[in-house]
């Protein structure tokens, strides 16, 4: 035997605009009516022409997550769907806003059926309030679990559910990310009903209004895209522009050969502001990095071949597929054992490589590569192991250069000087040094201090080559001093 829970709309308004057969149906229903809410001017209208409805208004009490509320509601229509045919009264639309009725689908069956019966939705009476054309772009969310990231700010944004200040703060904080502490928020109340109430105040204000429903709704003007500066679309539009007819002239003329330097001295800026140890600085040049990443998608967006979108979506790929310990089922014991998966992913399907150094970029700066190569010999056991031993080796190719040296062989002297340099690599990657950034840190250094000989040498009103060297070894030794835990 099956059972029906009816579903009914109950508009967003009074009495006055309830369909006629809806009206019909509720008033001579011999069975039981429950209702989400009583807090809704049709219920108040009904019970007062006899009718009764079994309220879930107590369950709110129950529960912190508005998500228990709902499920727990579910549960008990379900449960006393199982005795008899019932009829569950929800405010506007069954289709609209509506999470319980979501969730009662999930419960339809052979034996239980679930049927609906209308009803107007509060979107009707909430446009004409506020006097906004939809077709312009609009989104509806559910303010109890507002997500920023879905909120597109450009079109016309209404936030419902939102029953309290507790939840309107919420809202505040969230919006609050991307627009200004002033911005003009619209706080609907009762669209439809003769009790309908438009406020309209600043966004830092909106907890504040404690005009709170089941029937509130809150509006959020479109924003200008020229004034979310801090969004990927408007830097996606700033770049297209650029790169564009009426654009700019260096913009339109750059290639992925020409941008090539830029792209490795922004990474080197993103290194120094690292070293700095300074925020700001760092987020400044990381997007230097981004805009080079922008340009060269807008590039090859402009020939046809790819767009930001396809490189977005090559490295999310990407990113899931070598980490299938976090996005899959595989359990993984140590960072080393995720490295070794990654490398494995990395290599499926394709081709045996003809030598394992294969697949190095010949564009990397040469002590970096020297450090791939030294990583990828030592994967098949062809390294050192220690440190220690590899400093011998450090000391064995000095002393080759020192007899190159006295030979005066230009060629065998660069030859032994590379090894030496290939050694200290070694060494540096067993030592787990980044060879790159060390060097990068002493040339600073070095910088630092010349500089501070210069400066010297200005203020005494020297010029620094008629300086003795012994008085620029002092200057040195000071500057050394001075700097002594910045370095």
């Amino acid at each position: 035997m099956s059972q029906t829970i009816h579903v009914i709309g109950l508009g967003a308004g009074t009495l006055d605009q309830l369909p006629v057969g809806i009206y019909r149906f509720l008033t001579n229903v011999e069975t039981e009516v429950f209702t989400r809410t009583n807090q809704h001017p049709v219920i108040k209208e009904l019970e007062q022409e006899g009718m009764t409805f079994k309220s879930f208004d107590h369950v709110y009490e129950k529960h912190e997550q508005f998500e228990d509320v709902y499920r727990d509601i579910t549960k008990q229509l379900v449960e006393a769907a199982q005795r008899q045919d019932i009829v569950y009264a929800l405010p506007g639309h069954p289709f609209v806003a509506e999470r319980t009725v979501q969730l009662l689908l999930e419960h339809k069956s052979d034996h239980l059926h679930i049927k609906f019966h209308g009803g107007q939705s509060f979107l009707d009476p909430l446009f004409n309030a506020l006097e906004i054309d939809p077709i312009e772009g609009f989104q509806l969310l559910d303010g109890t679990a507002l997500d920023r990231s879905s909120i597109q700010l450009t079109n016309h944004l209404l936030i419902a559910q939102v029953y309290d200040s507790f939840v309107a703060s919420d809202i505040k904080l969230t919006l609050m990310e991307d627009l200004p502490e002033g911005y003009p928020i619209t706080i609907v109340d009762a669209a439809g009903s003769n009790n309908e109430k438009v406020t309209t105040l600043p966004l830092y204000e909106l907890d504040r209004e404690g005009t709170f429903s089941d029937l509130t709704t809150l509006y959020v003007a479109p924003q200008s895209s020229e004034h979310l500066t801090h969004t990927f679309d408007r830097l996606r539009e700033v770049i297209a522009t650029l790169r564009g007819p009426n654009g700019c002239p260096w913009d339109r003329k750059q290639t992925h050969e020409s941008l090539r330097p830029y792209l490795i001295e922004e990474a080197y800026e993103v290194i120094d502001a690292i070293q700095e140890e300074d925020d700001d600085h760092i987020a400044e040049e990381l997007g230097d990095v981004l805009l080079q990443v922008m340009l060269h998608s807008q590039i090859g967006e402009d020939s046809g071949f790819f767009s930001v979108d396809d490189v977005i979506r090559s490295i999310t790929e990407k990113m899931i597929e070598r980490h299938p310990h976090v996005f899959g089922d595989v359990e993984v014991g140590s960072a080393d054992e995720v490295t070794s998966n990654w490398e494995a992913i990395k290599n499926r399907g394709k081709p045996k490589k003809d030598t394992i150094l294969e697949g190095i970029s010949e564009a990397l700066p040469r002590l970096l590569y020297a450090q791939e190569m030294q990583k990828k010999a030592s994967k098949v056991g062809f390294d050192w192991g220690d440190a220690t031993l590899a400093f011998k080796k450090v000391e064995e190719e000095i002393k080759e250069l020192q007899e190159a040296i006295e030979k005066e062989d230009t060629n065998e002297k660069e030859l032994e000087f590379g090894d030496v340099l290939f050694s200290l690599v070694n060494v540096a990657r067993l030592l787990s040094i980044d060879p790159e950034i060390a060097l990068h840190r002493t040339s600073q250094k070095f910088k630092n201090r010349f500089q501070y000989i210069e400066s010297i040498a200005k203020e005494n009103g020297d010029e620094l080559a008629d300086l003795p060297l012994e008085v620029m070894e002092d200057y040195w030794k000071q500057a050394k001093e001075l700097r002594k835990g910045e370095e």
